[in-house]
C-alpha cells in the first residue's frame, strides 16, 4: 500500500527557476525561447560545439542547430518544446540565466528594435502603429510577419526577425499588425560603393628560386573563389574575416608571383560589398604581407 506521505505534495516539489517559468509561458504561446546570461548575451556553446567542431553553422543557416541537447547555438537554440527547456542539459543555463529571450522569426513575427528616443519619434512619424513592449532605453515595435533581421538600418533602428533574438520584456500593449512594406524598404541598402585599391596595393614579386605551386590555372582560380566565397558568408566579424582571407591567400598563393591585381582587385570587391572599407582592406592586406615575411 502506497502511504499518503510517500507522494510530493506540491510545495515539497523543486521549485521551477523564475526564468524557465517564463519560457514555458512563452512556449506555450508559440514563442520559442532561450535563456540569456549577463549581458543580454546568449549562453556559449558547448565543449563540443565551440569554434563550430559541430557543424552547427550548414545548420543555423538553414532549420537550426545541431543535435545537441545543450542550449548552444545563440538564437537557433529557441525552442517551444517543454521536454527540451525542462532538460538536464538546460538546467545550469537556467540556473545562471539573467533573462529570458523568444526568436521572433520562429513565431512569424518582426521587431523593430527602437533604442532612443529619437529613433521612437522617427517611428511614430513613419511607421502604422502596433503592439509595443517599453525597454530599457526605446521601445520595441512588434509587427505579424518575417523577414531578415538586420542591424544599424537608420540610427537607433534595428531589426531582428529571422536568425536573431529579443528580449522578452512582457506582453506590451497595443494591437499587433502585418509586417509594412516600409519596415521591410529599411532593409534594402544600396549597392556599396566599390573603390579600386590605391596603388600601394600591388600583388607580390615572385620569390627568388619560388617553386609555382599552381599546377593549371584552375588551382588558383579556385584559391581566389573560395575566398571570395568565405567573404561573402562571413555572418559577423567582418575586420577579422577579412584579414584572416586574404592572410590564407598570400600564404597559399603570394610567393611563386602568380597573384595579379585582378585577383587582389575581387578580393577587395567581395570585402567592400560586405561593408568593408577601402582603408581596411588596404590595412588588412598590409598586415597579413607582413605576417607571411612579404
Amino acid at each position: 500500500m502506497t502511504h499518503t506521505t510517500d507522494i510530493p505534495r506540491d510545495h515539497e516539489r523543486p521549485a521551477l527557476p523564475t526564468h524557465l517559468r517564463t519560457a514555458l509561458q512563452l512556449a506555450e504561446r508559440g514563442l520559442p525561447a532561450l535563456p540569456l546570461r549577463e549581458g543580454k548575451l546568449p549562453f556559449g556553446n558547448c565543449r563540443n560545439c565551440t569554434r563550430s567542431a559541430c557543424g552547427d553553422r550548414p545548420h543555423m543557416k538553414a532549420a537550426g542547430p545541431c543535435e545537441c541537447p545543450a542550449p548552444c547555438h545563440g538564437w537557433a537554440a529557441a525552442t517551444t518544446d517543454p521536454d527540451i527547456l525542462t532538460s538536464p542539459a538546460w538546467a545550469r543555463a537556467w540556473r545562471q540565466a539573467q533573462d529570458v529571450a523568444y526568436h521572433p522569426g520562429g513565431a512569424a513575427l518582426t521587431v523593430v528594435d527602437l533604442d532612443n528616443a529619437d529613433a521612437i519619434a522617427w517611428a511614430r512619424e513613419n511607421l502604422p502603429a502596433t503592439k509595443t513592449v517599453s525597454t530599457t532605453r526605446g521601445e520595441h515595435w512588434i509587427y505579424l510577419g518575417t523577414m531578415t533581421s538586420h542591424n544599424d538600418v537608420r540610427p537607433g533602428v534595428d531589426i531582428k526577425s529571422s536568425m536573431a533574438y529579443a528580449r522578452w520584456l512582457g506582453p506590451g500593449t497595443g494591437t499587433m499588425q502585418l509586417l509594412p512594406n516600409a519596415v521591410r524598404a529599411l532593409a534594402v541598402k544600396e549597392p556599396a560603393t566599390v573603390r579600386p585599391a590605391s596603388s600601394t596595393v600591388t600583388a607580390p614579386a615572385p620569390t627568388v628560386d619560388a617553386v609555382c605551386r599552381h599546377r593549371s590555372p584552375a588551382y588558383l582560380e579556385r584559391g581566389i573563389a573560395m575566398a571570395e566565397q568565405r567573404i561573402k558568408e562571413a555572418p559577423d566579424a567582418i575586420h577579422k574575416t577579412v584579414y584572416r582571407t586574404f592572410l590564407a591567400v598570400l600564404s597559399a598563393h603570394g610567393w611563386c608571383g602568380c597573384l595579379t591585381e585582378a585577383h587582389i582587385g575581387r578580393l577587395f570587391t567581395a570585402a567592400q560589398e560586405k561593408g568593408e572599407s577601402l582603408r581596411h582592406c588596404e590595412t588588412a592586406w598590409t598586415n597579413a604581407r607582413t605576417q607571411v615575411g612579404m
